[in-house]
């Protein structure tokens, strides 16, 4: 496993870390406790050392599933979480930030994810929406400052609304935000435009999440999938999604050979690529997916020519999705 240093954080991260969703018990992941056990102690055994949950995660479940294995362990595994908008609206609407982020609320559930993850010090919590119209306000400020000072809480972050990575740089141009969680993957490589620059100029960190564009950039949605009723996929790919998501995969799968030889390790390698991304947190709930994804950590870099290739996958979705 590789490490890159998190922004001005100084914490030096595991290129792969672990998306902790799916140990939150959200229905369409299936698996347990145990077997959630098992993949996260096999990903640290492998070299991972972040760990990536949320409070909303199976209303608290995950960070405790989180929290239980990394204090098990004798490694030094760092931990982010996330404060969920108090109107559980994602991703966040141009509401007046009292109905998401009031100062109070924003200290309450920090104090209930220490609880769960049971440590006195959060490594970085996350606001889990925002929206750049609320930089300016107070309340969500002193709540950070407050819990820094209290020694809760050492690093602060933005989780970024879906497809809007534009939609941060005010904020982080003011100061108070380490690191930002945002998608970036051979699909949607818009972070890139702007976000990208603005985070290597300031030295903010940068986790990227959903490198396989929710399965379809492993190759396991066909035009003929069918997802049960309360899987957040029966959503994502309705219509013609599907079609045309596996009408773009069939097309990567002509790129396959020496610099990646399956889909989830082309996706890993682009989605690492990029210089400002400082670490990825694919979902991964069995064995095997932690022991190919953590092994994809080795060094190896795709080539220009491939990256160039890949730069024709872009896939502007905004107006669509």
């Amino acid at each position: 496993m590789k490490y890159r240093t998190l922004g001005r954080t100084g914490i030096e991260v595991s290129e792969i870390g672990y998306g902790a969703w799916g140990i939150g018990g959200i229905q369409w992941t299936g698996g347990g406790d145990e077997e959630a056990r098992g993949a996260l102690n096999l990903a640290i055994d492998n070299g991972l050392n972040f760990i990536d949950t949320a409070l909303a995660y199976g209303d608290g479940h995950s960070e405790r599933l989180a929290g239980e294995v990394a204090r098990s362990r004798k490694e030094r595994i760092y931990i982010a979480t996330k404060v969920p908008p108090k109107n559980r609206e994602w991703p966040a609407r141009d509401v007046p930030l009292r109905q998401v982020f009031p100062r109070d609320y924003i200290i309450e559930c920090t104090e209930q994810s220490l609880r769960n993850l049971g440590v006195e010090t959060i490594d970085l919590q996350q606001l889990h929406v925002w929206h750049d119209n609320w930089t300016d306000e107070s309340e969500w400020i002193d709540a950070l400052l407050k819990l820094r000072e209290q020694g809760k809480v050492r690093y602060f972050g933005l989780s970024l609304n879906d497809y809007q990575p534009w939609n941060a740089i005010k904020a982080l141009r003011q100061g108070h935000i380490d690191a930002v969680q945002v998608i970036y993957n051979i699909f949607e490589q818009a972070p890139e435009d702007q976000l990208y620059l603005v985070c290597r100029e300031l030295n903010v960190g940068v986790i990227a999440r959903v490198p396989f564009d929710e399965g379809g950039l492993t190759g396991a949605i066909r035009p003929d999938t069918v997802f049960p009723r309360d899987d957040f996929r029966s959503w994502f790919f309705r219509g013609d999604r599907k079609q045309k998501v596996f009408d773009r995969v069939e097309k990567l799968k002509g790129l396959l050979g020496d610099e990646a030889a399956s889909l989830p390790e082309l996706a890993l390698r682009y989605t690492l690529s990029h210089a400002a991304v400082n670490t990825v947190i694919p979902g991964m709930r069995t064995g095997n997916h932690v022991a190919a994804n953590t092994s994809y950590s080795d060094g190896r870099r795709l080539s220009p020519g491939m990256l160039s290739r890949l730069k024709q996958s872009a896939w502007d979705r905004t107006g669509d999705w």
